[in-house]
């Protein structure tokens, strides 16, 4: 059985659509994984999930009841804020009975759920303080332990480490996954970080303009994006793109000449048409490397940026910004001429009109 099946979900504010013909089904204990830039409809689409905004149109079912109507605390789920949004007058034992108490689940059955939450969640010795003294991070895993008190198959996260500073969240990250392959709920999470997303989903969702532009596994996601923007957004540098044209068996850019024998076409073969080919800077081969490539070229490094395990070197092909990101104790220095080589078969193509994949 499905989880969650959202069916032609519309949501509109006056004349400004925010979700348009929405369709998404998530499998029963699948990590999905709700992902794009601020305002593309991914915190909507999940307060429409809990209930705590009403669709224009469309429905949402959760384990196959249709619960567009109904109350959030009628839905069978647990949230967890971009917030705490915890009580500072409680103690956490008190923040995660709260709900319980109200709702007059009996006291044995209370004190299992916390004593289980707490076990999972690592907060045993926090029990008797106040959010007051916690941690960013203690504090997160109280809130996370209020939606898992409810003891619920669905589990809806808004952004939840968007607060902690980057080791912290890297830390929660991990706790999060663990968590997952614990209790083996269903979890949909919504993030703008692609990070978060490549590393806890086993699905994403990229939206855009309140549209899925992409569902997939991150490894679908990141070497074959369907779209410019989908292969646009995800990547840190994002993918090189260079404008040309598809002519035969080959892409042409200037002196540029890339064969394309190994490259997979969505549609089976190739077509004459303007192309823009995208390359990931992570895949551009350098060193003693470069001589056994198809394609190779040279450019002349503009700037470097050491990273420690990475370095990000800054050039240009084709009169284009071109990004290289190479080992971290690779010798390279301004202006120093570079060799690279290309391999098409891990190349992505795109319609220049439409931006659709080719």
């Amino acid at each position: 059985m499905n989880s969650v099946e959202i069916k032609h979900l519309d949501l509109q504010f006056a004349s400004i659509k925010v979700l348009q013909n929405l369709n998404l089904t998530v499998s029963k204990g699948e990590f999905l994984v709700l992902l794009g830039s601020s305002g593309c409809g991914k915190s909507t689409l999940l307060n429409c999930i809990a209930g705590l905004l009403e669709p224009t149109s469309g429905q949402i079912h959760i384990h196959g009841r249709n619960v567009t109507w109904d109350e959030p605390s009628e839905r069978g789920i647990g949230m967890v804020f971009q917030s705490y949004a915890l009580y500072p007058q409680m103690t956490v034992e008190g923040n995660l009975t709260f709900g319980l108490r109200n709702a007059k689940v009996p006291k044995d059955e209370i004190a299992r759920r916390v004593e289980r939450a707490a076990e999972v969640l690592q907060i045993k010795p926090l029990l008797k303080r106040k959010p007051a003294a916690l941690s960013g991070g203690q504090r997160q895993r109280v809130a996370i332990g209020r939606a898992l008190v409810r003891d619920v198959d669905v589990f809806l996260f808004d952004e939840p480490l968007s607060n902690l500073d980057a080791k912290l969240r890297a830390d929660l990250r991990v706790e999060i996954k663990r968590l997952h392959q614990q209790l083996e709920n269903t979890m949909i999470y919504v993030t703008h970080d692609q990070i978060e997303a490549m590393t806890l989903a086993d699905r994403i969702a990229i939206l855009k303009d309140g549209k899925i532009m992409q569902l997939g596994t991150p490894d679908e996601i990141y070497n074959r994006p369907l779209n410019r923007y989908v292969a646009d957004f995800i990547g840190s540098p994002s993918m090189n793109f260079l404008d040309g044209e598809v002519l035969g068996d080959s892409f042409l850019r200037g002196d540029l000449i890339l064969p394309l024998s190994d490259y997979r076409f969505a549609g089976g073969a190739s077509v004459d048409c303007s192309a823009t080919i995208g390359i990931r800077p992570e895949h551009i081969v350098t060193g003693e490397l470069v001589e056994g490539m198809p394609i190779r070229s040279e450019v002349v490094v503009e700037m470097v940026e050491p990273m420690g395990s990475d370095t990000l070197v800054y050039t240009r092909l084709e009169d284009t910004p071109f990004h290289i990101r190479m080992d971290g104790q690779a010798r390279v220095r301004q202006h120093d001429r570079l060799a690279i080589g290309i391999d098409p078969a891990r190349t992505s193509l795109f319609d220049t009109t439409t931006e659709e994949r080719l």
